[in-house]
């Protein structure tokens, strides 16, 4: 499923400045991963590694070890569309305002009626709304909810047993980024929500600018009916051809290849694509096609369904099978449709591209929001250089748990803050 990897985590908490990355975690293997990206690891004891063990007893066992953390927050992984822009613009904001906790918040538009629990002789009531002048959505400012992205706090407030207090703000998010993985029903929703607003690390995408699909078995099901004359004919789907018809009109190349001679078929179904028959060497053909275009692997797709296009899986940037492909095939791909070959498989695999492409606009639009974060932070610190004392940070990452529903991972920033001499409040929004 496309989620987050533990490198883009660590890439979304770097992007605050001065760095260093804490987990905090009772597992060998996320050990081996914290330690495999950069992260220094403090390893849980039993006693908060239980499945009832509460997030703010494992921040508190993480403070009794670490006296020089000043400041907390409790990054929840399990709102997957969190920003390094959120992160940047509240880091900023710690050093402007005197607040001692802040916690994120999203608007909506719901309204309310009070519950009436069966058996009880009432009637429910409006909560926030009056049923004889109802608001029209865009005409009511909604109101704001605690969404568990994050919540920042001193030390002083988590010592007396809660992440909230003393001199309190929130930090809304968008509503696109707000999204919280509770139950596993809630995965489908955040599948789709993070294709689309998610964060996908520092490396840069590229656009998918050539498909690569195999004839027999992908967009053919593989099937050869042989006449009484020799002649042999196959089956295709129209959603197939819709889907390369939809991706020439995207600008993507689609060429075609066969280990067998299958060209007066290709002729009859009037594609108008390049194609490459006879192949007994698919990967050098792919390999041949993407050095002509001048493509990098991340910009080439590859739809197999047999041995003979494993290599090509492989390397390929983008590569998917149909749900009948072969076991090697389906192990070396990175997708696998729910359609068969020849039923719609290659449409699919299209959808799945248009789908990576708005995965790229959106990364474009995400570096030029943290751009303009970080451009503003930078001056800001430069206004401060009169000060003898800079505040220095360390950013301490992040506390992984795991339970029987489903896997969590629970990231947290600490700061560790010098006051300059002229300030008597940390200051956080």
């Amino acid at each position: 499923m496309p989620h987050p990897t533990h490198s883009q985590f660590i890439d979304l908490l770097t992007c605050l400045t001065n760095s260093f990355i804490w987990v905090s975690t009772d597992h060998d293997e996320i050990e081996k991963v914290a330690k495999q990206f950069g992260a220094k690891v403090h390893r849980r004891s039993p006693e908060v590694s239980q499945d009832s063990s509460t997030s703010l007893e494992a921040i508190t066992e993480f403070l009794n070890h670490h006296r020089e953390v000043d400041i907390v927050g409790n990054i929840q992984a399990t709102s997957p569309c969190l920003h390094p822009s959120d992160l940047i613009k509240v880091a900023d904001l710690i050093q402007k305002e005197g607040f001692d906790s802040v916690f994120s918040v999203v608007r909506r538009h719901q309204f309310r009626w009070s519950e009436v629990k069966k058996g009880d002789n009432k009637m429910t009531e409006p909560q926030n709304l009056n049923p004889a002048k109802r608001y029209r959505r865009q005409d009511w400012p909604g109101e704001l909810y605690e969404n568990g992205s994050f919540y920042f706090a001193k030390r002083h407030l988590i010592e007396k047993g809660y992440l909230q207090g003393g001199k309190m703000a929130y930090y809304e998010m968008r509503a696109e980024h707000s999204v919280d993985i509770d139950i596993d029903i809630d995965w489908p929703i955040a599948e789709q929500r993070v294709l689309s607003f998610g964060y996908f690390g520092k490396e840069p995408l590229k656009e998918v600018k050539l498909l690569v699909c195999s004839i027999d078995g992908c967009l053919t099901n593989g099937r050869i009916y042989v006449t009484e004359d020799h002649k042999e004919m196959v089956s295709y789907d129209y959603r197939d051809i819709v889907g390369i018809d939809l991706l020439k009109k995207r600008g993507i190349q689609v060429r075609l290849i066969s280990d067998r001679d299958c060209s007066k078929t290709l002729s009859a179904m009037q594609l108008r694509c390049v194609a490459k028959v006879n192949v007994t060497n698919k990967l050098q053909v792919l390999k041949d096609w993407q050095e002509d275009m001048g493509l990098s692997w991340k910009e080439v797709a590859y739809l197999g369904n047999e041995e003979s296009d494993v290599e090509c899986l492989k390397q390929a940037g983008m590569s998917a099978v149909p749900a009948d492909a072969c076991a090697a095939a389906q192990k070396a791909a990175a997708y696998i449709c729910k359609s068969r070959g020849g039923c719609g498989a290659v449409r699919e695999f299209a959808e799945h591209i248009f789908l990576l492409l708005e995965k790229v606009n959106s990364a474009r639009k995400q570096l030029e929001e943290i751009s303009s974060a970080g451009k503003e932070m930078g001056r800001n610190e430069n206004s401060r250089k009169g000060n003898k004392e800079l505040m220095e940070k360390e950013i301490c990452v992040v506390h992984y748990k795991c339970n029987s529903i489903l896997s969590q991972v629970l990231v947290w920033v600490m700061l560790k803050i010098k006051i300059p001499m002229v300030h008597r409040h940390l200051q956080v929004r």
